[in-house]
């Protein structure tokens, strides 16, 4: 007799496979996130493994199911968020439901984006549902005081500093420094001309249209940022330097190459290289889609705005300008909140200003092309620089992605054994 499965096993061998839900809200969160979940599914206590919530391309090409799309919450700065705050509402309010009551998870994981996620992770912990929360808010710079609600909300904090997990420790919260993901993918030492030889590969727009051209010469990396505000503010400014920067080095082979990062800012950018060719027809300007990684390695020096990228730019040795502008609203409520006297990510982790920082009103042409011209002009200055660079990569390199994941699975397990701490 041949003696079938109840019609009931299969429902529940779909119920005890493990789900994890999961928020990065915008490209820096979707390539964090990603390594883990490619952790994630190697290992073997998570096979089977369900993960959704919202998330970009990054994570679905990992088999992340995005239910919500990631553009809501990329926003930047206080009266940005104002304006998105009806969707932002809406969107919490349908992710808390599903996670809460219609497609519980084993333990949430929230990637950065900490306006948004920490309320979120303080409703699901309070619904019995363990939360994790990667990359922690930046409470040794400013706003300290989120800190209380950490603890509230948080059962597991994954630093990728080494200098956090004390504070966290100090307060009674759990902490793993995991190191940060963009040390283990970006190699200790930059190969210049196999990057350049690989961007000559690339498809640009320049002057002469859709073509491909050679890099020889000084390269000057340019990357205004990543949303239609930062073009909005920050990059016609780069641009007016970039013009600046080719008068000051008249008769030499100098070309600014531009990472688009994704096809809504082509049109702007297009637009203020073709006023900046006007006004300067020798200029050599190259818009790129993508492989931001690929023009850092390449570059000689990089004008960039604040932000992760400026960690990336550290970790292929760079020399760089770190420029950035918000509106005079949000400037001044984010001058009463306590920021460190630095903003850019190398500076902070040095505790020092090692590369120049023009914000605001400081953010003017004469003032970048100044500071991207003295790393020019100045190679030991560059070749210190590099050095610090790379005792910065070795702290920071650690398997991340592995990491966060066994943190994950420790965590759903302690909730299975009714071991988590509260």
């Amino acid at each position: 007799m041949i003696l079938l499965p109840h019609p009931r096993a299969a429902l529940f061998a779909r119920l005890a496979l493990p789900k994890l839900a999961c928020v990065a809200g915008e490209p820096s969160g979707d390539l964090l996130a990603a390594p883990v979940l490619h952790a994630l599914n190697q290992i073997p206590d998570m096979a089977g493994l369900s993960a959704y919530g919202i998330g970009g391309p990054l994570m679905q090409a990992e088999g992340f199911d995005s239910r919500w799309p990631m553009e809501t919450l990329s926003v930047r700065g206080y009266v940005e968020a104002i304006r998105q705050l009806p969707a932002i509402l809406k969107l919490r309010k349908e992710l808390l439901n599903t996670l809460m009551h219609l497609d519980r998870p084993d333990a949430y994981l929230g990637i950065d984006a900490p306006d948004f996620n920490l309320g979120v992770e303080l409703k699901l912990r309070q619904a019995g549902i363990p939360t994790l929360h990667f990359v922690s808010p930046s409470i040794w710079a400013w706003r300290a005081g989120r800190i209380t609600k950490i603890k509230q909300a948080v059962d597991r904090m994954l630093c990728i500093f080494p200098f956090e997990t004390a504070i966290y420790e100090r307060a009674g919260i759990a902490a793993n420094y995991v190191g940060h993901p963009l040390a283990s993918a970006i190699p200790l030492e930059p190969n210049i001309p196999l990057a350049r030889d690989r961007l000559a590969t690339l498809p640009a727009v320049t002057n002469a249209g859709t073509t491909r051209t050679d890099f020889d010469g000084v390269v000057i990396a340019v990357l205004p940022g990543s949303r239609g505000s930062e073009i909005e503010l920050i990059a016609p400014v780069f641009f007016e330097a970039m013009g600046r920067i080719t008068a000051q080095l008249q008769g030499q082979c100098l070309q600014f190459v531009i990472p688009v990062a994704t096809p809504r800012l082509r049109p702007p950018l297009e637009v203020l290289a073709q006023q900046c060719r006007i006004k300067h027809p020798d200029i050599q300007i190259h818009l790129i889609d993508g492989h931001a990684d690929t023009i850092l390695e390449a570059a000689d020096v990089v004008l960039i705005a604040s932000g992760t990228a400026t960690l990336q730019a550290a970790l292929w040795k760079k020399p760089m300008v770190i420029s950035y502008k918000v509106p005079w609203l949000t400037a001044q409520i984010m001058k009463r909140q306590g920021y460190l006297p630095y903003v850019g990510l190398p500076n902070i982790l040095a505790g020092e200003f090692l590369v120049p920082e023009l914000l605001q009103d400081d953010a003017t042409p004469e003032k970048l092309a100044n500071a991207v011209l003295h790393w020019l002009n100045t190679p030991a200055a560059v070749s210190q620089l590099q050095a610090r660079f790379t005792q910065m990569h070795e702290i920071l390199r650690r398997p991340t992605g592995l990491l966060v994941a066994q943190a994950v699975t420790q965590t759903m397990a302690e909730k299975r054994q009714g071991h988590l701490p509260r």
